[in-house]
């Protein structure tokens, strides 16, 4: 063992140390390691940045820009929502809805799909009087699961195609993960069906639980005609940075305010509503012209006017808002939105609104202006999962139903292998953008440019982790190890090492850090190097145990109310069916 070999697990296991803890954001992690490997020389800059072109990652980015046109068309929601309204029991609803789920996911990016339904399942369950934490977590996982059919069902099956053709080797067909990919989505959604309902907790949402105890979250002053600072600005009058409180909306006879401005101005009965540190209201009571009105009937529907909504969103991994409290963002200027209360793990984060620091899966309730929509859109920082209160699908479906068609086209043309992937992907968005089926501008903003950069970066740490010998050495010690108890043996130790970095850091990063060094174990071991790369493409995408490894699970951590120990209880008997059916279909068939 070299002290090169030593630098880079050493370099590794703190990269997989901050990524668990939530240092800085994903990318910029896997990037800076990167970058220090680079410095140290183990790698020459061609072969660090040569995941910047790899197949695979330009695969990833042209599907964000195909899942946009399907995500803006409202073509998956309005078959769901049908699917949906027909129900009449539990369990009909839920696999009406995680079985074209898993179905979808298969061939579009299974991120866009949880999201555009999360709403939609929250609607639902609100008027069937149902706790949406019974469905939310069926969706994240069916999504993984259909995943796992195709080439083209998760990134990370592009990922590992991309390093298969740099190895070498052929890469995957198109549907040649179906051999375990069709098995574990069979079982997976038979659990979530039968036993899925019996484990799944029963938790309220956010807008419920703040409904409910709406004086722990709000609090109103009335501006009287002692205020020394009528007419004048908010800053002005000092109701900006006030200790443990936040000033989200202003109600008057000629309208609501909000979210409110430096600038804007306080006039004689105003009703002033305030959240954060509701405990410590009564500083202002001390300032003249301040009245709390203490016989207050403010409810959340107070909040809302015919610009002014409530919204719930989720701090996504990529998000900008990471690492900065919420007044250092300006979130309230950057996206016309005052945050009324955070949640982290089914609590409320207590403190001053504008001094939390924000983590990747928070719920926010946020008080929306006019111009959120179209500024949050621009941005990736959430995921806007607020329910929607009148159902409405995008007019012009014909543009889904084109793409549909277009992309069932493609993928015949790589089944059959008349072209690649790649080039199915780049004559697909090709087409939908001379088609005008999405602008230029649209297709920006669907490419997460924070996970192209995430994966670039970590297929450059995969040939330091090959070029050093690094893989070669855990492969000789692995198979040494592991060799007198049998090759399912080993097998088993490769799927749980890659899923247990899956659940601690991302499902890219994990592929790309576990194939180099699953690839030596299969030649050293006598593994067909097809079956090795199909179990980490498995392994790497079957998150089921925690938030954290698997972005739609990161989605519906908070909107469905769930604790870490929920993803254990629900997501521990899955992971072990699946680990068992892709280890024995694997053994059986390539061994």
């Amino acid at each position: 063992m070299t002290y090169e070999m030593i630098i880079v697990i050493i370099a590794l296991l703190l990269m997989l140390v901050g990524l668990f803890f939530e240092v800085a954001r994903p990318d910029l992690l896997v990037f800076s390691t990167l970058f220090l490997f680079i410095m140290l020389d183990f790698i020459d800059t061609d072969e660090a940045l040569v995941g910047f072109s790899n197949q695979g990652m330009l695969t990833v980015a042209l599907l964000f820009i195909v899942a946009g046109v399907f995500e803006r068309s409202g073509l998956v929601e309005r078959l769901i929502s049908s699917f949906l309204a027909r129900a009449s029991s539990h369990k009909g609803a839920l696999s009406r809805l995680i079985v074209p789920v898993s179905g979808f996911s298969a061939f579009l990016n299974n991120t866009p799909i949880v999201v555009t339904l999360t709403p939609i399942m929250r609607k639902w369950a609100s008027e069937n009087d149902v706790a949406p934490s019974k469905y939310l977590l069926p969706l994240s996982y069916a999504s993984i699961l259909g995943g796992t059919i195709t080439l083209m069902g998760t990134s990370t099956n592009l990922v590992i195609h991309g390093l298969m053709l740099d190895f070498g080797m052929n890469g995957f067909l198109f549907f040649q993960l179906a051999v375990v990919g069709i098995p574990i989505t069979i079982i997976g959604l038979l659990y979530l069906i039968f036993v899925g309902p019996k484990v799944l907790p029963n938790h309220r949402s956010l807008m419920d639980k703040v409904g409910e105890s709406t004086k722990d979250y709000l609090s109103e002053m009335v501006v009287t005609a002692d205020f020394p600072f009528l007419n004048k600005s908010v800053g002005e009058a000092g109701l900006r940075n006030l200790k443990g409180l936040y000033l989200i909306e202003i109600i008057r006879s000629s309208g609501k305010i909000s979210p409110v401005t430096r600038k804007t101005k306080v006039e004689l009965g105003d009703r002033l509503i305030f959240t954060g540190m509701i405990s410590t209201i009564a500083d202002l009571q001390k300032r003249k012209g301040l009245q709390l009105d203490t016989g207050t009937d403010l409810s959340l529907d107070d909040l809302k006017n015919g610009s002014n909504k409530l919204q719930e969103i989720v701090v996504s991994h990529q998000s900008s808002l990471l690492g900065r409290t919420i007044k250092q963002s300006r979130f309230r200027k950057k996206y016309d939105a005052a945050v009324m209360a955070v949640h982290r793990n089914d609590e409320r984060v207590e403190g001053k609104i504008g001094d939390i620091v924000p983590k990747a899966g928070d719920l926010m309730l946020v008080v929306t202006g006019e111009e959120f929509e179209e500024k949050s859109q621009e941005e990736k920082d959430f995921y806007l999962i607020s329910p929607v209160e009148h159902q409405k699908f995008y007019e012009n479906e014909s543009k889904g139903w084109f793409a549909l068609i277009l992309l069932v086209s493609m993928i015949a043309l790589v089944t059959f292998q008349f072209i690649s992937i790649f080039k199915a992907m780049v004559i697909t968005a090709g087409i939908m953008l001379l088609t005008r089926m999405i602008t230029p501008k649209q297709a920006k903003q669907s490419v997460q440019f924070q996970v192209l950069l995430l994966i670039a970066s970590a297929l450059g740490i995969g040939n330091v982790i090959i070029q050093s010998g690094t893989a070669k050495w855990l492969a000789t010690q692995l198979v040494n190890g592991l060799e007198p108890l049998g090759v399912i043996t080993i097998l088993i130790v490769i799927y749980c090492l890659t899923n247990m970095f899956t659940e601690f850091i991302t499902n890219n990063a994990a592929a790309v850090i576990m194939f180099p060094i699953a690839y030596e174990v299969a030649i050293d071991s006598g593994i067909d190097p097809m079956g090795i790369a199909i179990l980490v493409a498995i392994a790497a995408s079957a998150s089921f145990l925690s938030p954290i490894g698997y972005q739609t699970n990161l989605i519906v951590y908070g909107p469905g109310g769930y604790r870490f120990k929920d993803y254990i209880k629900v997501g521990l008997p899955l992971t072990l069916l699946v680990m068992v059916t892709t280890v024995a279909i694997i053994y059986y068939q390539f061994v």
